[in-house]
């Protein structure tokens, strides 16, 4: 066999992997994808990117990414590969699709960055064969079987910030303000920011609260002489941000104002600890893929306890609750 064939041989059977992002974007994604191709390519691996999450998978919207291709976006929010619900990837045709497009190109992993419902469709893949390696992508941090996810800290330090803005002028104005923050199913943004930020109530799903009960703890807060008041409240409570502005003004008596900062939540330059954990995780992931006697399951997620990465099956994870930190919820209702 000559010198050429020889190398033929060898880029014919380095390991190829896919790299895609799903679902909301979070601050941290692009530090994902650059610890991902760059831990990658040093392990000897050919990294490819998959543009718009699934979608992209069924549209074979699949390149081929070097060490130069993430330069530069370390400090940079959102993802550079974008992001997009795929309605097509539910059903069992356009996952085969995806697949067939995968095989094509000789890609027998693909590691996934995103939250509960990327991590659902992992699953579909790893069902077909294919070895799946997911990343904790989500600013909700609602994943059960990770302390942190990416984006959350970013997302917090996002929040605190506004709100320390608009306690400026509510303590002015002597005013209530609400603001609602994201978590439909997770009240660990409204939770930790509101601790942070040392709000007055934090309203969450996983604590049921009725309109009278905060109408008392308003009323309560008055009481003792506090000029204005700062409500926290996740999106997920139903309590719906307009209709309870009124109601506490027209009860309480007290000029009532309404914030929802919405999309500005998953923007910005990723914290440090954002930047650490997708290092970090992505990382052990490259690790895991290259040598597969080390992983749990053919198909994991890795994720974060403090500072230091590990790995479950991809199902496990998956199934896994996340659990309520209810003592920290009660420390920030006697700190109010």
């Amino acid at each position: 066999m000559n010198a050429h064939a020889v190398i033929i041989k060898e880029v014919t059977e380095m390991k190829r992997i896919a790299l895609l992002t799903s679902g909301g974007d979070a601050p941290g994604m692009n530090a994902a994808i650059r610890a991902v191709v760059r831990a990658g390519i040093d392990a000897g691996m050919q990294v490819y990117g998959v543009r718009r999450g699934y979608e992209g998978l069924i549209e074979d919207d699949i390149m081929e990414m070097g060490r130069n291709d993430v330069g530069g976006i370390l400090y940079r929010g959102g993802t550079i590969l974008k992001s997009a619900r795929s309605e097509r990837f539910l059903h069992g045709e356009w996952v085969d699709v995806a697949v067939e497009n995968l095989r094509r190109r000789g890609i027998d992993s693909v590691v996934v960055i995103g939250g509960d419902g990327s991590f659902h469709g992992g699953l579909e893949l790893a069902k077909r064969g294919i070895s799946v390696a997911g990343i904790p992508g989500t600013i909700d941090n609602d994943l059960g079987y990770t302390e942190y996810t990416i984006g959350f800290d970013t997302a917090l330090n996002t929040v605190v910030e506004l709100i320390n803005k608009i306690r400026d002028t509510s303590t002015s104005h002597e005013r209530t303000t609400i603001m609602e923050v994201m978590g439909r199913h997770c009240g660990d943004i409204a939770l930790y920011s509101g601790l942070a930020c040392g709000a007055d109530i934090i309203l969450v799903p996983e604590v049921e609260m009725d309109t009278e009960e905060l109408v008392r703890r308003v009323r309560e807060h008055q009481a003792m002489g506090k000029g204005h008041i700062i409500i926290v409240k996740a999106e997920g409570v139903d309590m719906p941000i307009l209709e309870t502005q009124q109601l506490l003004e027209a009860v309480t008596g007290q000029e009532t104002r309404s914030v929802v900062p919405g999309y500005i939540q998953r923007g910005g330059s990723p914290s440090v600890q954002d930047r650490l954990i997708a290092d970090l995780t992505c990382g052990m992931a490259i690790d895991l893929l290259a040598h597969p006697e080390k992983r749990p399951s053919d198909s994991f997620a890795v994720g974060v306890s403090g500072s230091t990465p590990f790995a479950v099956d991809l199902k496990d994870a998956v199934e896994q609750k996340r659990v309520f930190r209810r003592d920290i919820y009660d420390l920030a209702t006697v700190l109010a």
